[in-house]
């Protein structure tokens, strides 16, 4: 297993709402298992304001420090939607009308109140040599530049324009994850758990805690890129954790 590349993804959430408050991302938690079903492992996240030259910096350290770069928000039909600037400015190319996507958005909006209007024309703007991610859901493409690919903030157009990607990236192994629940304090199985994952090499072994009116405890992830040994590792820990007088959980509390 250590022979094989691991494929390495971040993210880069765009827009003040975002780092405001006011909008909670839910693109993170949707990505993340994508991401793991390509074999891909999601290493970074980073929030940016709308701000053509902290976008532009932020994909230039991202884009080459992993394999793939994906980014939320700002390709909408607003003056504010400036990401396509940003990625412009960060590979050194100007802003085009992409044909297709112009072509894409003319079909959409025929029979649409309005038409095609010069705010949603907007959304056919790209960075000169970019190709389109298929957006099913809403019409108006995402893009992918090289390495980075580009998509909406709202989730639900994510969630299309994800879709239309799986099984087209290159990546590695999907990595497996074995949980075990139990109602032992961290503090008291610390030890435990670090021999645990010292005894198989290959694996990892996360804690979580949980707080309930009774009593609390941890749901301890086993992961690895190995099926077999996730799962040889969940026995063993469960084993061990039985040993200690506490009452595991296959599959968590």
């Amino acid at each position: 297993m250590s022979d094989q590349k691991t494929w390495t993804a971040a993210l880069l959430v765009i827009g003040d709402e975002i780092l405001s408050g006011r909008t909670q991302d839910k693109n993170i938690a949707q990505l993340a298992p994508w991401l793991n079903e390509q074999g891909i492992r999601l290493l970074e996240v980073r929030v940016v304001p709308d701000d053509i030259g902290r976008i532009a910096a932020a994909v230039n350290a991202l884009r080459t420090t992993h394999d793939y770069l994906f980014t939320t928000g700002g390709i909408g039909p607003t003056h504010d939607d400036i990401t396509v600037d940003a990625m412009a400015e960060a590979f050194s190319v100007p802003v085009v009308i992409h044909p297709e996507a112009r072509k894409i958005l003319e079909d959409y909006y025929r029979d649409r109140a309005g038409g095609l209007t010069e705010a949603r024309l907007r959304m056919a703007r790209a960075p000169d040599g970019a190709e389109l991610i298929k957006n099913p859901y809403s019409g108006a493409p995402g893009i992918r530049l090289g390495n980075v690919f580009i998509l909406a903030g709202v989730p639900d157009i994510v969630a299309s324009m994800l879709e239309g990607l799986t099984g087209k990236l290159e990546g590695g192994q999907p990595m497996v994850s074995v949980t075990v629940g139990a109602r032992a304090p961290e503090s008291e199985v610390a030890d435990l758990l670090r021999e645990t994952e010292a005894a198989n090499p290959g694996v990892m072994i996360g804690s979580y805690p949980f707080f309930t009116s009774d009593r609390h405890g941890a749901n301890f992830v086993i992961r690895s890129e190995d099926g077999e040994l996730a799962r040889m590792a969940g026995e063993e820990l469960v084993a061990r954790l039985r040993e200690a007088g506490y009452d595991p959980v296959e599959g968590g509390i």
